[in-house]
């Protein structure tokens, strides 16, 4: 679909500009928005107000056929709730509206004139965003491998009509948003994949596609190169599958040569069957969405690439299979992590972390300015947040305050939120070991945070955050699939770092 921006002047008014459909709204009050008291010239849009064809609230709707308009064979009415500002969720509401009405027509060209500047608190930034973010939530596909393809919209082409004093921003901003949902795409297509498809070695091959087309620096460690760096831990997990491990580092080095780059770790578990501690098998299949946080690394690239952020950033994957077999860890096992530190598996389903700590490790080498691990970590983050929220962990310090009010303020304005979770000495209690430096569970309390406290272990020589996006990284049930979040969160904040 393509997006562009249309400035309102005097050479493009609403009546001279040639479409398929217009979109303007109206106020519960039964007011006009400005863009639609300019197509109102034959009092067809106040009539159907006036006669109760459409009250203005939120989410109401009204396509109106063959208006007396030049150049327009239609006008899309929309409630946009109640004046003098839109609510943020009175617009996304609207927006949503609209598209849905819209995907059941054959309106090709479209073109959106409400009013972008006035929701409150927001400017026309965020709401170009919030648009191209409702497109790709109602119009994403993922029917990749079905043989019979369902029906899709016939939009084609999305222009804004923006004041001429907000174009400049509006391109910037359209720009980069049409950035954050392509790379959402490429997150969603490689969560939906089959686990027979979306392999260690296939994660490899993706990120190699990313390296050659945005001129990225990328390395692809074997097991033979991992051995060699001592990844005990992350080997060990390997172990059990036939496919082979790959350990991804992606460059993005297009900031001052001396600046510290940001790391984001993705966890890659193409497919976690819990090994000898093996899972129920009711809904296993969906344990092919363990590697959604390698996966929003790659999305997270793919718009850093396109937008060609003047930052230092670098991306690491572990990716391997969880696999039982006669050479899989057992509970009881001890591994040596790449760290030096030891590790007793108590259970081998909580394998993430066993990955994550010889990345976050590996991440030292760079001396980055922060590091983000990103991760399908554990279900106890569900029981606590539920599916809304992702988790973010951080030391408790000031260097870590901002870097989670950061984060926060950038999931806010994309619509990607956390929440943030505690870590505390207190927990790290529960994950002592008779046997070795630290157990890799620490029972059920607080499943998620004695998680985060043994990532936190491996993550003292930097500042760190950590996302636990098993709630919100797929869905379940009939909308099963992957979201493609956090991507929306990870590039917003790293965009904002650029301001």
């Amino acid at each position: 679909m393509d997006f562009s921006i249309k400035s309102a002047d005097s050479k493009n008014s609403l009546a001279t500009i040639k479409t398929d459909c217009i979109l303007v709204g109206v106020y519960e009050d039964k007011k006009l928005t400005s863009e639609a008291a300019e197509l109102d010239n034959q009092g067809i849009i106040s009539n159907a107000l006036k006669n109760g064809d459409i009250d203005g609230k939120p989410g109401s709707s009204l396509l109106l056929r063959e208006p007396a308009v030049a150049g327009s064979r239609r006008i899309l009415l929309v409630g946009l709730g109640k004046k003098p500002e839109i609510s943020e969720k009175d617009f996304r509401q609207s927006v949503d509206a609209a598209i849905k009405s819209l995907s059941q027509t054959t309106v090709a060209h479209l073109l959106i004139a409400l009013p972008l500047n006035n929701i409150s608190g927001r400017d026309v930034s965020w709401s170009i965003y919030s648009v191209l973010s409702a497109f790709h939530a109602l119009l994403y596909r993922s029917d990749a491998l079905k043989s019979q393809k369902g029906p899709s919209s016939k939009i084609q082409k999305v222009a804004f009509y923006i004041p001429s004093s907000e174009v400049t921003n509006a391109k910037k901003a359209l720009a980069q948003a049409k950035a954050i949902t392509d790379g959402m795409s490429l997150t969603q297509d490689l969560g939906n994949l089959a686990a027979n498809i979306c392999t260690p070695t296939y994660l490899a091959k993706q990120a190699r596609h990313l390296a050659r087309k945005y001129k990225f620096d990328i390395e692809v460690l074997d097991k033979k190169q991992i051995e060699a760096l001592k990844m005990g831990s992350f080997l060990s997990v390997a172990k059990g599958s036939d496919e082979p491990p790959k350990f991804i580092v992606l460059k993005h080095m297009n900031g001052k040569s001396k600046e510290a780059p940001v790391v984001l770790v993705g966890k890659g578990i193409t497919f976690d069957s819990g090994g000898i501690s093996l899972k129920p098998g009711a809904s296993m299949d969906e344990m092919k969405f363990d590697m959604c946080g390698a996966a929003s690394v790659l999305g997270t690239f793919k718009a850093i690439g396109e937008l060609n952020l003047k930052q230092n950033i670098i991306g690491i994957i572990p990716a391997c299979e969880n696999m039982p077999s006669g050479r899989a860890n057992k509970p009881g096992d001890i591994v040596t992590s790449m760290s030096g530190q030891t590790i007793e598996i108590l259970n081998t389903d909580a394998e993430g972390r066993l990955i994550l700590c010889d990345a976050l490790t590996y991440a030292e080498k760079f001396h980055p300015e922060t590091v983000i691990d990103i991760a399908t970590l554990t279900g106890s983050c569900i029981v606590a947040l539920g599916h809304y929220n992702s988790g973010l962990f951080t030391r408790l310090d000031e260097a870590h305050d901002k870097l989670a009010n950061d984060l926060i303020a950038a999931a806010k304005s994309s619509n990607d939120p956390v929440w943030r979770m505690p870590i505390e000495d207190a927990y790290q209690e529960q994950l002592k070991s008779n046997f070795a430096d630290m157990a890799n569970i620490g029972g059920q309390p607080a499943g998620c945070v004695t998680a985060a406290c043994f990532l936190e272990r491996f993550t003292k020589k930097y500042t760190w955050a950590h996302l636990d996006i098993a709630g919100t990284a797929w869905k379940s049930g009939t909308a099963k699939g992957a979201t493609g979040r956090p991507v929306p969160l990870l590039c917003t904040w790293l965009i904002n770092r650029e301001k």
